[in-house]
Order: structure tokens, then C-alpha cells, then sequence
């Protein structure tokens, strides 16, 4: 039997130890800094990448196409400053073989980017063939293609009688605007606001799940190997010492999480902050409470995990070994919860928004990206109650034999036996 009292004893120990230790100060303040030092620095990054001084050979098998092509590409800026340097020329294709081969020592010490040949098939196909030594080189792909593309498209269109504009017309993209349509909402515009939630969602209770149960492993192993959890339960039961250590370490988890989410808060409740108008956040109140509820109950749920594990070992090395299959059920939907991002609606991601452990993760996410109705969201909170139960009792068996447990290291066999015997 729970006896509250020395439960709540051992959450006010594990809040006062947590909550003022330095790993728990430093994660709380670093993640955040951490999350926007690799934004800034990738954004640092591609604002220094530089493809100055590409050296391009334009090969066209139609001489109309070539002459689209210079016309095209003179027009523009970084062609014309010399930023890219392009040579045109006119070849067949028999010869485009030998040609390759005269140029492939230019091509291996990088005095020249890339070849690209436009064979009269192009004008079907639009195919054209790109020889390079980084033939994956996507700055350079994303800067020639359209290019191409338009002198192709002058070419195909010249004897036919159509004006420039019809002609600029057939050359460009087809853009989508997005609007979300939902039960008790307007219809509203899209932005990328509700994927990057979608993103840091997920990526916040994967390194949430993580940090918070490794840090429970270890200490009860620490605890275990230094004696100290003979003292502890000398004066309550290993029912009452678990269940404090979750509830403390869960409470410790849902405070640092709401830290995390403060900025989020601020952005959807106040107009501190002035998004980009493609930005579009598409998050209120409810989501977040949803959010932390959810999270707090898969925190614990985890945690029971975690903390048998740091029972049945007796050291560190021993216990990382042992947790792998835990990590198993927090990666998977990890990756799952990714890929959402493509298909929110799809099979794949509504089964696994309802499946215990995967649920924790995928649910957050999916319904940043679309409307999921309620009586959804509630049975997902239902099953991960019902799943946080059931690991609650059988960690409660493990904890309570294997905590005072030492010496030879148990099999897995060895553990199951463990749920059979009767207190």
C-alpha cells in the first residue's frame, strides 16, 4: 500500500535536488540557446557559401536553343559580373564522349564546375545532361534550371506565333498557396509556422524523454551501488520511493518543458513578437495545454521505465545496455513523427498516433499540421493513462526486487520471474 505522506516526502527531495542542481539549470537555459545557435548557425552557413568563380561549359546540339540559351543567361546579374563564368558551344551528341574526356582532368582539379549538354531531345523532354565532378551540386542546379528551362521554352514557342508574354507564361512555375479548412474556423492561409511547431514539438520530447529517463537510470543505480537506497527505504516502502522519484522527476520535466514552451506562449497570446507573413502560426492555448498534459503523462510513463532499468543493474555501463529497447519506443516514433510532416493524414501516421509509447510523440504532431478531432486527442490521452498504469505496475515489481538486488548481473529471463513473485 502507497502511504502519501512519505511519497510526497520523497517528491519535495527529488524537486529540491533537481530543481536546483546544475544540470537541471544549464539544460533548461542551454537547449533553447542550443536550438537557436543551429538555426543561426545554418543560416550563417548558407550566407557563406559561395559559388563564385563556377566555371560552366554550355553545350546546346541546336543552334536556336544556344542562342535562347546566351540570351537568357546574359540577362542575367551574376552572369553578367562574371560571378559565373559560361562558355557556349554547339556539338552533337557522337562527339559529346571524346570531348568529355579531353576535359576530365579540368573537370577532376575543379578549373571547371560542370558541363552541361542540351541535346536536340530536350526540346521534347526537356532532359539535359549535367557532367561534373559534384554532380549533387544543388546551388548550381537551382540557378541554371530555370534558365534553361526559359530558353527552352523561347525555342519551342519562336515559329508559332505567340507573344513574349504568352511565351513567359508557358515558362514559369505553378506556386500553391495553402489554406487550412477547418470545422469551427475561416478559412486561412498556410505558412510555414505550423511545420516548424510540428518539428519542435517532436524534437522536444524526444530530447525531453531521453535526457529526464537517463538521468533517472542513473541515479537509481547510483543510489543502488552506493547504499543509499537502504537507508531510504528503511523508513518507507520501495512502492512509496519509486512513485516519489517519478513524481518528482515529472514535475521537475513539466517545468523545464513549460520554460521551453514560453516563447511559443508569448507568440500565440501576445504581440510582443511580429512574425514574417509567410510565418503563420496556427497554434492557441488549448494545444499547448494538450501538449503538456500529454507530454507529462508519456514523461512518467518513460520514467517507469527507466528507473526498472536502474533497479535490475548495478552499474552504468551494464544499464546502457539494457535500455535500448526503451530507446527503441521513443526513436521510432521520433522518425515517425518526421515524416508526418509530408502526410500528415496518412495510414502510417493516424494508427501510430493511437499505438502506446508512439502516441506520446505522434499525436503533438500531427496536430499542429491538421484539425484532429477531439474525441481523437482524448482517446490518445486515454490510451497513454491505461499504458502509464500498466508500465506503473509492473516497474513497481521490477523496482521492488531488483533495488536491493546485487551481485551477478540478471538475465532477461531471470527478470521475468521477477513479476511472479508475490509481496
Amino acid at each position: 500500500m502507497f502511504n502519501l505522506n512519505k511519497t510526497l516526502t520523497v517528491v519535495k527531495r527529488e524537486l529540491r535536488d533537481k530543481l536546483l542542481s546544475k544540470t537541471f539549470v544549464i539544460m533548461t537555459l542551454l537547449l533553447p540557446i542550443f536550438m537557436f545557435g543551429i538555426l543561426g548557425f545554418q543560416t550563417f552557413l548558407l550566407t557563406q557559401e559561395s559559388d563564385e568563380g563556377t566555371s560552366i561549359e554550355l553545350i546546346a546540339e541546336d543552334g536556336k536553343v544556344l542562342v535562347n540559351i546566351q540570351k537568357v543567361f546574359q540577362e542575367r546579374t551574376f552572369i553578367q559580373n562574371g560571378y559565373y563564368k559560361v562558355n557556349y558551344f554547339q556539338k552533337d551528341s557522337s562527339s559529346l564522349q571524346s570531348y568529355l574526356e579531353e576535359k576530365r582532368d579540368e573537370l577532376l582539379s575543379d578549373k571547371l564546375t560542370a558541363i552541361i549538354f542540351v541535346p536536340s531531345s530536350a526540346l521534347e523532354n526537356k532532359n539535359v545532361e549535367y557532367y561534373s565532378k559534384n554532380p549533387n551540386n544543388r546551388t548550381v542546379f537551382d540557378k541554371l534550371r530555370d534558365m534553361i528551362n526559359n530558353a527552352l521554352v523561347d525555342t519551342y514557342f519562336e515559329d508559332k506565333n505567340f507573344s513574349q508574354e504568352e511565351i513567359e507564361f508557358a515558362g514559369m512555375r505553378v506556386g500553391f498557396n495553402t489554406f487550412r479548412v477547418s470545422t469551427d474556423k475561416d478559412v486561412e492561409e498556410e505558412g510555414v509556422g505550423n511545420l516548424i511547431a510540428s518539428f519542435l514539438f517532436t524534437f522536444l520530447l524526444y530530447f525531453s524523454l531521453i535526457f529526464l529517463g537517463t538521468m533517472m537510470m542513473r541515479a537509481v543505480v547510483e543510489e543502488k551501488t552506493s547504499k543509499i537506497v537502504e537507508v531510504l527505504l528503511s523508513s518507507c516502502s520501495s512502492n512509496d520511493l519509486m512513485t516519489g522519484k517519478i513524481l518528482g522527476t515529472g514535475i521537475t520535466g513539466l517545468m523545464q518543458m513549460f520554460i521551453w514552451l514560453l516563447p511559443v506562449i508569448m507568440l500565440i497570446t501576445t504581440s510582443v513578437f511580429t512574425l514574417p507573413a509567410d510565418f503563420n502560426l496556427k497554434l492557441d492555448m488549448g494545444m499547448i495545454v494538450y501538449f503538456l498534459i500529454n507530454y507529462f503523462i508519456g514523461l512518467m510513463t518513460f520514467l517507469g521505465l527507466f528507473a526498472s532499468v536502474g533497479a535490475i543493474f548495478d552499474n552504468d555501463q551494464d544499464a546502457q545496455s539494457g535500455i535500448w529497447p526503451i530507446m527503441m519506443l521513443i526513436m521510432i516514433p521520433f522518425f515517425i513523427a518526421i515524416t508526418s510532416q509530408n502526410n500528415p493524414d496518412s495510414a502510417l501516421i493516424k494508427i501510430s498516433s493511437f499505438v502506446p509509447f508512439s502516441s506520446i510523440i505522434v499525436m503533438p504532431a500531427r496536430m499542429t499540421l491538421v484539425e484532429v478531432p477531439l474525441w481523437e486527442l482524448l482517446v490518445a490521452i486515454v490510451i497513454n493513462i491505461a499504458t502509464f498504469f500498466g508500465i506503473f505496475m509492473l516497474a513497481g515489481k521490477i523496482y521492488r526486487v531488483g533495488i536491493l538486488r546485487t551481485g551477478k548481473k540478471p538475465s532477461w529471463a531471470e527478470v521475468v520471474k521477477w513479476f511472479k513473485y508475490q509481496y
